[in-house]
């Protein structure tokens, strides 16, 4: 069947994170610090940063289980509780913070290269789509103004916002659903075997693994490898070349 549809994955497929996890620490001492200046909470680095990663762990288990993705602000507001401040959720204060660790994401990625060239190639060509696993959805948006690569897409399925992430069938589902295509007519893109690559196949699309650092460190399940990709390639200008012979 003819191909009608390209997904990609955001993350280390079209945009790039500079550094790997090198972008955290900095991010959450940023974090902190404006909860020290702004929220009147009174704790060491060291200790925000102990029972922050406790909760997010602790949220990671809970999500590998159900394959939902709670926003990034539980996060912060579980740690806060947890180190005896009794903000609400909803508070200011909370999404202020969450802004904090965003913007200095940022700094840290950029566009692939060939990014904008190769979604100029297929646009008009293809229905374009993003399926992004991100815990900060208002920061997919802000990279993709910042980088002027909105203007490609007929959807973007962020898991943050409908609260499933890949490899769940449904935000593969929901962006399919919003295109008006079958899984049959549409390729997907990206750089995570567990999550692109096995997401993608289980709901019947073909699927194009982006040789990055994530594809050799992908800690999947065991069970998860034996799901394999239709084509690998090494760079995204290889797609136009392939694409249509998907």
């Amino acid at each position: 069947m003819r191909v009608k549809a390209v997904l990609f994955d955001l993350f280390d497929t079209l945009l790039l994170v500079e550094g790997g996890e090198a972008f955290y620490t900095p991010c959450l001492q940023r974090l902190h610090k404006f909860l020290i200046e702004n929220g009147g909470v009174d704790v060491s680095f060291e200790e925000f940063r102990k029972v922050y990663f406790e909760v997010r762990d602790t949220l990671y288990a809970e999500a590998n289980k159900n394959l939902e993705e709670p926003h990034f602000n539980i996060r912060v507001w579980k740690t806060l509780q947890r180190l005896g401040y009794d903000y609400n959720l909803s508070d200011a204060i909370i999404a202020r913070a969450t802004e904090c660790f965003a913007e200095g994401f940022m700094n840290y990625v950029r566009p692939d290269e060939d990014a904008a060239s190769v979604l100029q190639w297929l646009y008009g060509k293809y229905k374009l789509g993003i399926v992004s696993n991100l815990a900060i959805p208002e920061c997919v948006w802000k990279l993709l103004e910042k980088y002027n690569l909105e203007r490609f897409f007929d959807v973007i399925v962020i898991s943050a916002e409908v609260n499933k992430r890949k490899p769940s069938p449904e935000i593969f589902q929901k962006a399919l659903k919003s295109l008006d295509v079958a899984p049959s007519e549409a390729v997907f893109v990206g750089d995570t075997p567990s999550m692109d690559i096995e997401g993608a196949k289980n709901v019947g699309m073909k699927a194009i693994l982006i040789l990055r650092r994530t594809s050799a460190t992908d800690t999947a399940k065991p069970a998860s490898t034996t799901v394999k990709p239709d084509v690998i390639v090494k760079s995204l200008k290889e797609l136009p070349k392939i694409i249509g012979d998907c």
